[in-house]
C-alpha cells in the first residue's frame, strides 16, 4: 500500500517499534509520566481528604447542618444573657422534629469556664448537652476511659484526652470547674470527670467541657433556655429546605455554609496554589516528553528522509510522531493511576500522623490530627486527561519539526 495511503494503525505500528529502539529513553519517559500522575492524583486524594475531614468534623462535632438561634445572639461572644438566648425550646424541638429530612436534633448552651488547679487556670469551652441527642454520637463513639453522661447526672462532666493528660486526671477524678453566669459573675463548682473521649481533633480535645444541658442551666442561671439548637441533617443538600422551614420572628437561622465560611474560603483560596502545583508537575512532564521525541527525531533524521523521499507526506509522519507520545502518555497514565489509586487506598485507612502539637496549632479550624486520603475519582480522571492533552500538545512541536524536514536535507545524513 503506498504511504499516503496508510492508515492510523500502520501508522502506531512503526510508531512503536521505534519507541522500543531506545528502551531505556521510553521506559524512564514513561516512568516520569506515571510517577508524575501519581503524585499528582495523591496529592488530589489527601486534598480531598483533608478538606472532607474539616468540613465533616465541624459539622459532626460543632455546628450542624443547621442551626437556630436568637436573633440577637452572638457565637463569638457566647452570650448568656436571657435576651440572647432561645425560649420556649420544646416548642422549637418538637416543630423540628417533624421535618423531613432531620436526623438528629440538639439542644445546647455554650457558656466560657476554666479549669482551677493548684498551678493555673486553663481556659475552656462549657457545653450542655442532651445526652441522648444523636448529634452528640461521636463524642459517645470517641469514650476512651470512664463512661458517657447521663440525663440526670448532676456533677459529672467530659474531657478531652489532651485535656486531661494535660491537667493529669482520669476518669473518677475531681476538677474546679468555674462558669460564667448570665449575670456576668463566674460560679464555681466540684465535678467529677464522669469520661475521657478522643475525637481525633485537637482543638476540641484540649478546650472543650461536656455536662448534662440542666446542670448547664442551672450553674450559669439560664433558666430553661439554650444558645441554639442543632440539627443534623440526612445530607448537606437538605440543610437549605430544613433552614427555610425553622425561620421565624425573633430567630437566627443559619447552615453549615454560613457556619463554616471561614473553612470553605480558605479551601478555595487553597485551590489556586494546588492547581498552579498540579500545572508545574504536568509542565515539566510534558518537557521530558517533548525532549524525548526532538532525540528520536534526531537520531531518525536520515530514516525520516527516506519515509519523505518514497511518498510519506508531512501529516502522516507527524500524525507517527504525535501516535509515539500518545502511547508514551498513554502507558504512563495507565501506570499513575495504578500506582497513585494504590497509595490514595493505603492512606485512606492508615493516614499520615501530623501530630498533636502541630494539629493544635491550626486555630478556628477542625483540624486533625491524621490526615487520610480519600477517592476522588472526578479529580483523578481530569488530571489524568490533562496530563494526557498537555504531553500530546507538547509533542506538537517535535511532530511539526519532523513533518518540515526535506528529503533532500535529511538524506545528507546518511
Amino acid at each position: 500500500m503506498a504511504f499516503n495511503n496508510m492508515t492510523i494503525f500502520k501508522l502506531w505500528v512503526i510508531a512503536y517499534r521505534d519507541l522500543w529502539r531506545n528502551r531505556r529513553r521510553s521506559g524512564l519517559t514513561m516512568l516520569a509520566v506515571t510517577l508524575g500522575l501519581a503524585l499528582l492524583i495523591l496529592m488530589s486524594g489527601f486534598i480531598a481528604g483533608i478538606f472532607d475531614s474539616m468540613i465533616s468534623n465541624s459539622i459532626l462535632l460543632n455546628s450542624g447542618h443547621v442551626q437556630v438561634r436568637a436573633e440577637s445572639y452572638k457565637v463569638e461572644k457566647a452570650s448568656l444573657q436571657w435576651q440572647d438566648l432561645l425560649d420556649n425550646s420544646d416548642e422549637l424541638l418538637a416543630s423540628a422534629a417533624g421535618i423531613d429530612g432531620v436526623k438528629a436534633i440538639a439542644p445546647v448552651l455554650w457558656a466560657r469556664g476554666f479549669i482551677n488547679t493548684s498551678d493555673e487556670m486553663i481556659g475552656v469551652s462549657v457545653t450542655g448537652i442532651d445526652p441522648e441527642s444523636g448529634f452528640h454520637d461521636p463524642i459517645r463513639q470517641g469514650m476512651v476511659a470512664g463512661e458517657y453522661l447521663a440525663v440526670e447526672d448532676r456533677d459529672g462532666v467530659l474531657i478531652g484526652k489532651k485535656l486531661a493528660d494535660e491537667l493529669g486526671v482520669s476518669a473518677g477524678s475531681r476538677i474546679s470547674l468555674l462558669v460564667g453566669t448570665s449575670d456576668g459573675e463566674l460560679d464555681e463548682d466540684i465535678f467529677t470527670v464522669r469520661g475521657v473521649f478522643a475525637t481525633g481533633v485537637v482543638n476540641y480535645d484540649t478546650g472543650t467541657v461536656y455536662m448534662p444541658l440542666p446542670k448547664a442551666q442551672a450553674i450559669t442561671n439560664a433558666g430553661d433556655r439554650i444558645s441554639a439548637v442543632i440539627l443534623l441533617t440526612e445530607d448537606a443538600e437538605t440543610a437549605d429546605p430544613v433552614a427555610a422551614a425553622l425561620r421565624g420572628p425573633g430567630r437566627s437561622v443559619v447552615t453549615w455554609e454560613d457556619m463554616n465560611a471561614l473553612i470553605l474560603g480558605a479551601i478555595e483560596q487553597g485551590m489556586f496554589f494546588y492547581f498552579l502545583i498540579y500545572g508545574i508537575v504536568i509542565l515539566v512532564v510534558a518537557v521530558i516528553i517533548t525532549n524525548t521525541l526532538l532525540m528520536s527525531v534526531f537520531e531518525r533524521t536520515r530514516e525520516l528522509g527516506i519515509l519523505a523521499a518514497l511518498g510519506m507526506k508531512g501529516r502522516q509522519i507527524m500524525t507517527m510522531i504525535l501516535l509515539e507520545a500518545g502511547t508514551l502518555a498513554l502507558l504512563g497514565v495507565i501506570g499513575g493511576i495504578a500506582l497513585g489509586s494504590l497509595v490514595v487506598w493505603y492512606l485512606s485507612f492508615n493516614g499520615i500522623p501530623i501530630g498533636d502539637d502541630v494539629a493544635g496549632m491550626v486555630q478556628g479550624f477542625a483540624y486533625p490530627s491524621v490526615f487520610f486520603a480519600k477517592f476522588a475519582p472526578g479529580d483523578f480522571f481530569g488530571l489524568s486527561l490533562a496530563m494526557l492533552v498537555i504531553v500530546l500538545l507538547a509533542a506538537l512541536y517535535p511532530a511539526r519539526f519532523a513533518a518540515r524536514l526535506e528529503p533532500v536535507e535529511a538524506l545528507r545524513e546518511l
